[in-house]
């Protein structure tokens, strides 16, 4: 079945959604988008840190304000993002798409991409789309809770101390990196290697063990 063909609403995740995903799906596929990169730039004020002292997860920027944000060339860049498309079992779509607005409330806007099986060619990019039009909720850079540009320090020792309602933030990106590193070693970029090592090495005593059996938790429902 190919993409045009396949009806249904799908929604991509790049965060937190690759391994906890609360709501029914018929189908999950593994991809990347492409133009966008990730970062640990969005604050969190009720998930993974508080209002006093919020954590940071994970947002989209394209890489034009990427480019302009970091003041480093396109090349540096990396130009795809990993992450899990999932379709919404047949009839829930309205109440799951109220409890994605919900859980990501703080700052976060509905946008659409297509999902690719592998880097797309320049020559013929849809030749590797496997959903088309998937949502995907993007923290932008206008947006209050948007904090960056960080340096990757901060960013690592804000995430080393913050917890919030939903646990600690480094828990977050342990379970971000080890979720994605169990779909393909091709798949962790290189910002969340950075902030994984300087987390571990800021933390040797008690390192967080990511959530296992990711085989059960992405079971269709």
């Amino acid at each position: 079945m190919t993409a045009s063909e396949d009806k249904g609403v799908w929604v991509f995740g790049y965060g937190s959604l690759i391994w906890k995903v609360d709501f029914p799906i018929e189908d999950q596929k593994f991809g990347c988008i492409t133009g966008y990169a990730r970062r640990f730039w969005q604050k969190s004020h009720d998930h993974r840190g508080t209002e006093q002292n919020p954590g940071f997860v994970v947002t989209l920027l394209q890489l034009e304000e990427l480019q302009k944000l970091e003041n480093t060339d396109a090349s540096n860049l990396e130009s795809i993002c990993w992450g899990m498309a999932y379709k919404i079992k047949s009839g829930h779509e309205e109440q799951v798409l109220k409890h994605l607005d919900f859980r990501e409330k703080d700052g976060y806007t509905i946008h659409r991409v297509n999902v690719h099986s592998s880097e797309p060619s320049k020559n013929n990019p849809d030749q590797s789309v496997i959903v088309s039009n998937a949502i995907v909720y993007i923290g932008r850079t206008d947006n209050p809770s948007f904090g960056g540009p960080v340096s990757i320090q901060t960013v690592a020792k804000t995430i080393h101390k913050s917890v919030g309602p939903s646990g600690s933030n480094k828990e977050y990106l342990l379970n971000l990196c080890h979720a994605l590193r169990s779909k393909s070693s091709n798949a962790l970029d290189t910002h969340l290697a950075q902030l994984e090592e300087i987390i571990l090495e800021l933390d040797t005593t008690t390192p967080v063990s990511p959530l296992l059996s990711h085989n059960s938790i992405h079971t269709k429902v």
